[in-house]
C-alpha cells in the first residue's frame, strides 16, 4: 500500500510512548501524518521513545487512559480521523502480581477509548491492538482463527479478551448508525525489535545478559510463540487502518502474524540471537517456577492475508539480524533516531 494516505491526516495513538508506539509514530512522522500521542510517562524501560526523539515531531500528550475526562477533552482538540488504542498493561507476569490495576487499564481503558470514539464525529478509522493471548489456549499444534473462542487465561490475556469483547459491543451498540466509522481489532503474535527494554520478555533479557557478558537465562525454552518483527505488525496495522478509511465494509478482527515456519521455540530465538550476537554470547535452561504461560500458541492468518493480500517482509532471521543491529547501535552510542530511519526504508522499500 502507499503510505502517503497518511500525509497530513489527524492520527492519534494512545500507547505512543511504549516500544510499538514509538516505532509506530516514527513511521508516521515518516509519512507526514499529524500525530497526537496520549499515554503515561515514559518508564524508565522507556528509553527508545527517550532517545528516539519522536516526541520533538508530535503532538505528545501525557495521560491515564483511565482518565476518561481527560482524554475526552483531548479528542474534542485534536478532533482525529484516525485512532489506534495500543495503550495497555502488556505483560503476563505483571498481571498476576497487580490484576486490578491490569483489568482497569486493559478494559476500562478501552471503554473509554470507545466512549470518546463515540462522542467525536470526525473518527473514521479505529483500530483496537490487542494480543495472540486472547484465544481459549487449548494447546493446539494448528493456528487460531478469527472465530475461534476468546478467553484468556492470565488475567493480561483475559483483559485482553474483555477488550475485543468491548469492542465489538461498542460497534454493534454505538456504530452502527454511522456507516463512515470503521472499527476493528487486531491481534498480534510476540513482536522483537530494538528499543525493547521491559522485563520478563526474551529479547530484553538477552541483551541485558550480552551487555553484562553473563549467560542468557531462559525459563521455558520450549515454549512456541509466533515472533515478528516489531515493524511487521505495524505496517498491518497501518494497512487495515488506511483500507478501512476507505471502504468500511472490510473492517473487522484480523490475525496478525508471521509464516509457520517462523513459529519457533524460545530456545530457537535464543540460539538465534547468540548467533548473529557472536562474541562467545550463550545462554542456559533455568526454569523458575512461574506463573502459568501457555506452551504452544500459533495464528492462523489466512483472513488478513486474503482481505488485503499481505505476505510478511522479514523472516525470523532477518527480525533477529535486524534486531541485534539496534541494540549494538545502542550499546555503541550511534544514532537510535538514524538506525531507525534506516530499518523503517529498508522494510517499506523493499
Amino acid at each position: 500500500m502507499d503510505y502517503s494516505f497518511f500525509k497530513n491526516k489527524r492520527v492519534l495513538v494512545t500507547g505512543h510512548t511504549g516500544f510499538k508506539g514509538t516505532w509506530l509514530c516514527q513511521i508516521l512522522i515518516m509519512a507526514g501524518a499529524s500525530v497526537t500521542g496520549y499515554a503515561l510517562d515514559p518508564k524508565e524501560s522507556s528509553i527508545l521513545f527517550e532517545k528516539s526523539q519522536v516526541s520533538e515531531n508530535i503532538n505528545s500528550i501525557i495521560g491515564d487512559v483511565r482518565d476518561l475526562g481527560h482524554m475526552m477533552k483531548v479528542f474534542k482538540e485534536v478532533k482525529p480521523e484516525i485512532v489506534i488504542h495500543m495503550a495497555a498493561q502488556p505483560l503476563v507476569r505483571e498481571s498476576y502480581e497487580n490484576p486490578v490495576y491490569t483489568y482497569d487499564v486493559n478494559v476500562m481503558g478501552t471503554v473509554n477509548v470507545m466512549e470518546c470514539v463515540r462522542l467525536t464525529p470526525s473518527v473514521r478509522s479505529l483500530l483496537n491492538v490487542t494480543t495472540d493471548k486472547v484465544y481459549l489456549n487449548r494447546e493446539w499444534e494448528w493456528g487460531y482463527r478469527e472465530n475461534e473462542e476468546l478467553n484468556g487465561f492470565d488475567p493480561y490475556s483475559n483483559s485482553k479478551s474483555c477488550s475485543e469483547l468491548v469492542t465489538s459491543s461498542y460497534k454493534n451498540s454505538f456504530f452502527h448508525d454511522r456507516p463512515f466509522l470503521a472499527v476493528s481489532t487486531a491481534r498480534a503474535g510476540n513482536v522483537i525489535g530494538g528499543g525493547d527494554f521491559a522485563a520478563d520478555r526474551i529479547i530484553p533479557d538477552c541483551y541485558r545478559a550480552v551487555a553484562e557478558k553473563q549467560m542468557i537465562i531462559v525459563r521455558n525454552p520450549y515454549s512456541m510463540r509466533p515472533y515478528q518483527h516489531v515493524l511487521e505488525p505495524l505496517a498491518v496495522y497501518l494497512m487495515i487502518l488506511a483500507e478501512q478509511y476507505e471502504k468500511p465494509e472490510i473492517a473487522g478482527n484480523y490475525n496478525v502474524g508471521p509464516d509457520e515456519n517462523d513459529c519457533i521455540t524460545t530456545g530457537q530465538l535464543v540460539d538465534l540471537f547468540c548467533n548473529k550476537w557472536g562474541e562467545g554470547s550463550g545462554w542456559k535452561n533455568v526454569f523458575d517456577g512461574g506463573p502459568h504461560e501457555a506452551n504452544f500458541l500459533k495464528l492462523d492468518c489466512s483472513k488478513v492475508k486474503n482481505v488485503f493480500q499481505w505476505m510478511p517482509r522479514w523472516n525470523i532471521e532477518v527480525a533477529i539480524e535486524k534486531t541485534v543491529e539496534w541494540y549494538k547501535a545502542y550499546m555503541n552510542s550511534e544514532s537510535i533516531l538514524k538506525c531507525m530511519i534506516e530499518q523503517i526504508h529498508v522494510f517499506f522499500d523493499k
